[in-house]
């Protein structure tokens, strides 16, 4: 596509705050929740991960589709985000394994995006100001309008979004031979998570977002896991419920991220709406078990209350985030249940969390 070609559009944040650039594809609109990712790489798996749906991402690479796509790098069926915000879109791309473009990818699922975004200027803006509403479009010319339909838009606080992205039956994952088997709770689950389970001889079955704890329990599995997703936690109360019946049950429980902050609420501990969240593959993580340091995936906009964890009698905070000191990481002192706020799934370069599932195993058994 030929620069001089490109239709104007416009970011307008729920402020009013405006910022302009260029369609990347054809006409669009889309709205969400603006947030930012500091990853220099892995956008297709950003794009691609549940624990994103709703959101307008920004990324802070300023060169975006630069080596193409590959199906094995998706996270699930499709595309997650409600739209992209960058600087500079890459329409061609260069890598030996690439199976097509981002632009084509973006086109095959509906997808609307603007560049020649100021990315600098607005992740500025979003750290100062907080994580908002905003509109993407090629709408230009009826600004106001689009102020207007902004203001429809609900807050992510408050919102529950697991349900949009959970399958709608249960399925299996893995080898059926397997030395383990996993109830997995479907609340935006990664396709990486599930793979980490399986080349460590566990065979996994995948639960829609409502299931009950006799749905998952008449498996008869060895352990339950509690995945990733989108949204705000505390609408989950069936996933709480579920959570607090294993945990009574005394039966092994692993969350990670959306999970992590359903069993801090099945424990009576509450969770809150960040500034901005922690989005990116290079936040450091200290072990407070082991002393050690950890380089972690992250992509969370909500967090559980460090306070009430502190307080908590049967509660210890196993991981702490050394950038602002928030909770990542809990275990319960008298049952088989723990959880971190970050992806040991995602291994960004380093794998200093992908420990997570052996303990997990390790609590199997």
């Amino acid at each position: 596509m030929k620069y001089n070609t490109r239709k104007k559009a416009v970011l307008i944040l729920a402020d009013g705050t405006i910022f302009h650039g260029k369609a990347i594809g054809s006409d669009g609109t889309a709205f969400g929740e603006v947030c930012f990712n500091t990853g220099m790489t892995g956008y297709q798996e950003i794009f691609t991960d549940p624990s994103y749906f709703g959101q307008l991402m920004v990324t802070t690479n300023p060169h975006i589709g630069n080596y193409g796509v590959n199906v094995n790098e998706m996270e699930s069926t499709s595309i997650k985000i409600k739209g992209l915000i960058c600087k500079n879109f890459s329409y061609n791309y260069s890598r030996v394994d690439a199976q097509g473009s981002l632009e084509d990818f973006f086109n095959t699922h509906n997808l609307f995006a603007i560049s020649d975004i100021d990315t600098r200027a607005l992740v500025g803006y979003i750290r100062d100001n907080g994580a908002m509403n905003a509109v993407i479009s090629t709408d230009v010319n009826d600004i106001e309008s689009l102020k207007k339909q902004l203001l429809q838009i609900p807050q992510m606080e408050g919102l529950e979004l697991a349900s949009k992205v959970s399958t709608k039956q249960p399925y299996f994952y893995g080898d059926k031979n397997a030395r383990y088997k996993i109830a997995a709770l479907d609340i935006g689950i990664k396709k990486n998570i599930l793979r980490n389970f399986s080349k460590r001889d566990v065979y996994v079955k995948v639960f829609p977002y409502n299931s009950t704890f006799e749905d998952l329990s008449a498996w008869n599995p060895d352990g339950y896991f509690l995945s990733n997703g989108p949204g705000d936690p505390e609408p989950l109360v069936e996933a709480q419920l579920l959570a607090k019946t294993i945990i009574k049950n005394n039966l092994p429980l692993f969350g990670i991220c959306l999970g992590h902050q359903v069993i801090a609420l099945a424990n009576g501990i509450s969770t809150y709406k960040m500034h901005n969240g922690h989005r990116g593959i290079n936040h450091p993580v200290k072990n407070l078990l082991t002393g050690k340091g950890e380089i972690t995936s992250q992509n969370h906009g909500f967090a559980i209350s460090r306070e009430e964890a502190e307080a908590h009698d049967d509660i210890q905070i196993t991981h702490l985030h050394l950038n602002d000191d928030t909770v990542a990481g809990i275990a319960m002192k008298s049952k088989n249940c723990f959880s971190v706020q970050y992806h040991p799934e995602a291994s960004p370069g380093p794998h200093d969390s992908s420990y997570l599932f052996d303990q997990f195993i390790e609590r199997l058994r």
